[in-house]
């Protein structure tokens, strides 16, 4: 999955994709260098983001989503958590719904089901202005794991179809640096919830703590990060820099297919 943020304020690429005409050739790109998925966004969920409205989310969105799905066969992701972006997104030609707040936001889970798209579910501790305040778990394995499987039985029982839902851990998303690493490295157990997992852990902070590099020199540690994922058990890894990261994931899967996994 290739990330498109069409915002002025996204923490790693804010700014670069705010045109329409960027945004295409950006989504050109990725698709020729091997994302199966355009997933775009036109609010920040950077820790401490601002709020926007729902007519500046759509005004952002909606020209880049109807010029990308006419370019590229890439099908396209809107990342939103707002119900009437959801509707115009669809309705525009995007194929999947990526909500960070796991369709929890009032009507976003019964446009979900009226449209019936492929969803994924994100854990979030708390928002995001506020979710990296001092996040504190028990056992972040199993809340995470837990909160994911119940959200997934809640959204089948009010309709959503079992098989087009998807399940994302949140790295950074109301977690500390060990959350992560603990999280990625217990990964495995988050397919107990029966779906797909996506992991989304690209230039992100955690990275930066571990590695100690700004965030425009993290992509040898992102790439690192997505092959451990999806040797860990990622079906979907979500990521700015899809050439360098399919590059690293054939070599993987190459090995992966000798060793009989």
């Amino acid at each position: 999955m290739g990330i498109l943020n069409v915002t002025p304020d996204s923490f790693s690429d804010g700014g670069r994709f705010v045109g329409r005409d960027a945004a295409v050739r950006q989504a050109e790109v990725m698709a020729r260098d091997g994302a199966h998925i355009i997933d775009i966004g036109g609010e920040s969920t950077r820790p401490g983001a601002a709020d926007i409205s729902e007519q500046e989310e759509l005004d952002r969105v909606i020209p880049v989503i109807e010029a990308v799905v006419a370019a590229v066969d890439a099908p396209v992701s809107i990342d939103t958590s707002k119900a009437a972006v959801m509707r115009a997104a669809v309705a525009s030609g995007a194929a999947m719904i990526n909500d960070i707040r796991a369709l929890r936001e009032e009507g976003a889970l019964q446009a979900a089901v009226a449209l019936q798209r492929p969803v994924c579910l994100m854990h979030m501790l708390g928002q995001p202005r506020t979710m990296q305040q001092q996040p504190e778990y028990g056992d972040v394995v199993a809340e995470v794991r837990d909160f994911l499987a119940q959200r997934v039985r809640e959204c089948v029982a009010a309709g959503l179809a079992e098989d087009s839902i998807v399940v994302d851990p949140g790295f950074g998303f109301g977690k500390t640096p060990r959350h992560n690493v603990e999280l990625l490295s217990n990964l495995r157990q988050l397919r107990s919830t029966g779906r797909p997992v996506l992991v989304g852990l690209s230039r992100k902070s955690t990275l930066g703590a571990l590695t100690g590099r700004d965030v425009e020199d993290r992509m040898p540690a992102s790439i690192a990060a997505a092959v451990i994922a999806v040797i860990e058990g990622a079906a979907i890894v979500r990521v700015h820099d899809v050439r360098e990261t399919v590059d690293a994931l054939r070599v993987a899967a190459a090995v992966m297919q000798r060793d009989g996994d």
